[in-house]
């Protein structure tokens, strides 16, 4: 069981050398990088409509999910209200958000838990925490709680990996992943992972970012989560995958964590590769015809709760 955590001290780090150090991939130069991920989503009209969501009347044992773009999520049980790492901007500096959230924060229940996967700002967004109607506890990896101060929390709980946090039926365990988790050049200390929410005898597993590698199979047999809420997006060029998963990937992923349900995100809101933004949910279910798991692939609309 993990317990509240004191702020860590940042350790010193150099001063990168050219701009491709600023990314864990050290491959795009600024020209490619300006071109590619931010001229082009200026000039890409934004689209998608918040929708006024109708939540549904569960019973004890129902998932209501409710995908509101890129990674974030609300799920509801019937006592319980998630949020998973919530971003509701429309601008990230200079990265334009091409499809709009699937709904207003002003329309969200009271929130009961939210879970932060790691700290980078597609993920981890100030403005959208700070306007959430006061959640009680923010569960997060190490070293980046000292960022969620003053953002409303009543509680802020810091895990390391496998570690797990547990108030009445409910249990959350930090998990592995293969990403970084700096928000500036100075923060290397900070964690990175995703979650396993365990509730009214449902299992649920949000995988952050990351690239494909063995700690899936190593989920898989700790948990054998039921629903898997995989990334698909961000994959191009090949040395992106050095920390993101592609379709293909996430189809092994989802295999190894031996889940029943495959629910995709990370794709379609803002550009952050080189692939258009449509191409990978057409590739996912491509690969899942071919392989006959059509039928075990959810895609969400954003906005519309959907009860598992």
């Amino acid at each position: 069981m993990a317990k509240e955590k004191p702020s860590r001290a940042a350790p010193r780090r150099k001063l990168p050398r050219s701009f491709k150090e600023l990314t864990p991939a050290k491959h795009f130069n600024p020209r490619t990088f300006f071109q590619e991920l931010v001229l082009k989503a200026w000039f890409t009209p934004r689209h998608g409509r918040p929708r006024r969501p109708v939540f549904p009347k569960l019973k004890y044992g129902e998932v209501a999910i409710t995908w509101i773009g890129h990674a974030s999520f609300l799920i509801q049980f019937t006592d319980l209200n998630v949020l998973i790492d919530p971003n509701f901007a429309n601008w990230l500096f200079l990265l334009k958000r091409i499809k709009r959230a699937g709904l207003r924060i002003r329309d969200l229940p009271p929130i009961d838990l939210v879970l932060l996967t790691h700290a980078h700002y597609d993920h981890f967004h100030k403005p959208t925490l700070r306007r959430l109607p006061h959640p009680k506890i923010g569960i997060m990896p190490r070293g980046v709680g000292d960022l969620a101060r003053g953002l409303g929390f009543s509680r802020v709980i810091e895990l390391e990996w496998w570690e797990s946090f547990s108030q009445g039926d409910w249990c959350v365990t930090f998990t592995p992943s293969k990403h970084w988790g700096a928000r500036t050049l100075h923060d290397s200390h900070r964690g990175y992972g995703g979650f396993i929410l365990e509730h009214q005898g449902r299992m649920i597993y949000h995988a952050g970012d990351s690239a494909y590698f063995h700690g899936f199979k190593e989920i898989g047999r700790k948990f054998a989560p039921e629903i898997a809420l995989l990334p698909i997006g961000a994959y191009h060029p090949e040395t992106f995958r050095r920390v993101h998963i592609g379709p293909d990937d996430a189809v092994r992923a989802f295999k190894d964590l031996r889940a029943k349900v495959f629910i995709p995100m990370h794709y379609g809101t803002f550009k952050l590769s080189f692939e258009s933004l449509d191409e990978p949910p057409r590739w996912l279910m491509e690969i899942a015809a071919a392989e006959k798991l059509t039928a075990q692939i959810k895609i969400l609309d954003e906005g519309v709760p959907k009860v598992f």
